[in-house]
């Protein structure tokens, strides 16, 4: 694409590049680093059933290797330029991360086009790879949340999108190498390549510079954007394990990223779990005294919402708990002030005018503007959108929530 070709809308540069990448830009020429999030539209939900992990272990493996560095040469490669760096996988993408001076962007374009076209996959990278991850397995006995996280997540999405991304033992005892290029080869693809990157950048000429150095990795034809396709089920399960605490995880359909409600719903939990002054906080574990930890939550695949709420607690007050978790969030919808209002949506737009707006920061929420919008929107819609919510919008959104389709885990010695 010509540099004529860029969208440019507000301060941000959007753009479909013609070997299929999706660029955008948050250009800050009064800062003094770049972050580059390089996302590629593949997770859990692209792993076959009897292979899952498999995508985890493609992005650990990336690094071990490729066609110009071996795995110490690239890191080394890296370090020459004082990179900060990352990679992760998830439930439908798998990221690298990236923090460098401005100058040194261009390198970093070349060293990660590297990592991600024209990985090697070194034989003994993979068994070690396949090793730790078994060894993760192992390991996550001992982390009781962990195991309450995996268990509500399996309820609440289902057998597809549910899956653990680090797979399961019988899984990971059926992957190869052959398994982890394969993968690679059918989905790390130009068309599932979003690049957001935010800092003193240069557009035009990034622009010029990903069109050749991803051109020709896989398919340029746009895929990977799919919502998520499962059904919110009421599911309940309980695994025993014998624990001093009994665990418990309660999930609800909520907003989407996308949806109206959104910044209501933001507001609502940080009521409930803003700190110290959230009401779980001060009802559930201070005047109460029936939990160890408590939180409320929300995540978003592509097109859904789910709000979480989870405690940890003795198991003679499990049943007591877990009906507690849900009267806190029914009280939203009767007794909420104005000043827990004012209080939750000033602590929201704060984070979004001091965290969010670090380099780094403006990068992530790019991309995640991008996988959920499929454009650049920025903070400044966010931060209006805040502004607007009142102490009714709560109120009605609550009370609109089905909390009688809910997902309940327990883990410890009692079901609930």
């Amino acid at each position: 694409m010509s540099a004529a070709g860029l969208a440019r809308g507000a301060s941000f540069v959007h753009a479909i590049l013609d070997n299929g990448v999706e660029f955008a830009a948050d250009p800050l020429p009064e800062r003094q680093t770049a972050a580059l999030c390089f996302r590629m539209l593949t997770g859990i939900g692209d792993d076959p059933a009897e292979l899952t992990g498999v995508g985890a272990l493609t992005e650990r493996t990336l690094s071990k290797g490729t066609a110009r560095y071996d795995g110490r040469a690239l890191a080394d490669a890296f370090d020459a330029l004082g990179v900060k760096w990352s990679t992760l996988s998830g439930r439908q993408s798998t990221l690298v991360r990236v923090v460098c001076l401005p100058e040194y962007v261009p390198e970093v374009v070349e060293l990660t086009a590297e990592l991600l076209c024209r990985p090697t996959f070194p034989e003994e990278a993979c068994r070690v790879a396949l090793e730790l991850a078994q060894q993760d397995l192992r390991h996550m006995e001992d982390e009781p949340q962990e195991l309450l996280r995996l268990l509500i997540q399996r309820l609440t999405l289902g057998p597809v999108w549910g899956r653990y991304p680090g797979g399961d033992a019988e899984s990971l005892a059926r992957i190869t190498r052959d398994s982890i290029v394969a993968r690679w080869e059918q989905t790390y693809h130009a068309g599932r390549l979003q690049l957001a990157v935010a800092g003193p950048v240069e557009a035009d000429a990034l622009t010029r510079q990903i069109e050749r150095c991803f051109a020709g990795l896989g398919e340029a034809a746009h895929s990977g954007r799919a919502p998520v396709d499962f059904t919110f089920q009421p599911e309940r399960a309980h695994r025993e394990k014998d624990l001093q605490q009994e665990y418990i995880a309660i999930t609800l359909p909520g907003a989407a990223r996308t949806d109206g409600d959104f910044p209501t719903e933001q507001v609502a939990l940080g009521v409930l779990a803003g700190g110290m002054s959230g009401r779980l906080f001060t009802e559930v574990r201070e005047k109460l005294g029936l939990v160890y930890w408590v939180g409320a939550w929300h995540e978003h695949p592509r097109g859904a919402g789910i709000i979480h709420l989870g405690a940890s607690t003795t198991p003679e007050n499990c049943t007591r708990t877990y009906e507690t978790l849900l009267r806190e969030l029914e009280r939203l919808s009767e007794d909420l002030t104005e000043e827990e209002t004012r209080r939750a949506r000033d602590g929201l737009i704060a984070h979004y005018g001091t965290e969010d707006d670090l380099t780094r920061a403006r990068a992530a929420s790019l991309s995640d503007d991008l996988f959920h919008f499929a454009r650049p929107i920025g903070l400044g819609p966010k931060v209006e959108a805040l502004r607007k919510v009142t102490v009714a919008d709560v109120a009605d959104y609550v009370r609109r929530l089905p909390r009688d389709r809910i997902c309940v885990a327990s883990l410890g010695p009692r079901a609930l």
